[in-house]
């Protein structure tokens, strides 16, 4: 059985703590890999930089994406997921604590799967990771990796 990867693409190191307090809390054991920026987040994705040689078929079940990010912005990483074949399919939660209108209508044009707004209050936000666990890792079909070939 393959492992089932979360990607969480978060610079805030306290909500990096705070995602993986709520995920134990939650008893979603998935591997966590965090990236702490939209470079690095890409880097992970395309086997690049840091990640070369990285096993390219286990692909993470779900990316957890924040949008204000250092290096490449959380808009950009989402852009060049969907370009790319290899990717395009990944589900992709965009969970920021932006209240723009503009953000959200820009990461549903660009192609995401879902927008969250983080919650403030600590057992909401861990209701709201437990569901998006239980959707994204257990709920959800995901095409076949042999669909995302070239010419699928």
């Amino acid at each position: 059985m393959e492992e089932k990867i979360i990607l969480l693409v978060e610079d805030n190191p306290d909500d990096v703590t705070l995602t993986e307090r709520a995920l134990q809390k939650s008893h979603i054991l998935n591997r966590l890999v965090v990236a702490r920026d939209g470079a690095e987040a890409l880097d992970f994705l395309f086997g690049t930089g840091d990640f070369t040689g990285r096993d390219m078929s286990c692909q993470p079940e779900v990316v957890l994406l924040d949008l204000k990010l250092p290096k490449i912005g959380g808009l950009e990483v989402l852009k060049k997921i969907r370009e790319d074949y290899r990717t395009k399919l990944l589900p992709v939660v965009i969970l920021t604590s932006s209240k723009e209108e503009s953000d959200l209508i820009k990461g549903y044009t660009l192609g995401a799967n879902s927008y969250i707004r983080k919650p403030v209050n600590f057992n909401q936000f861990v209701e709201a990771v437990r569901q998006l666990g239980l959707y994204w890792l257990v709920l959800n079909e995901k095409p076949p990796c042999n669909f995302r070939k070239k010419d699928g």
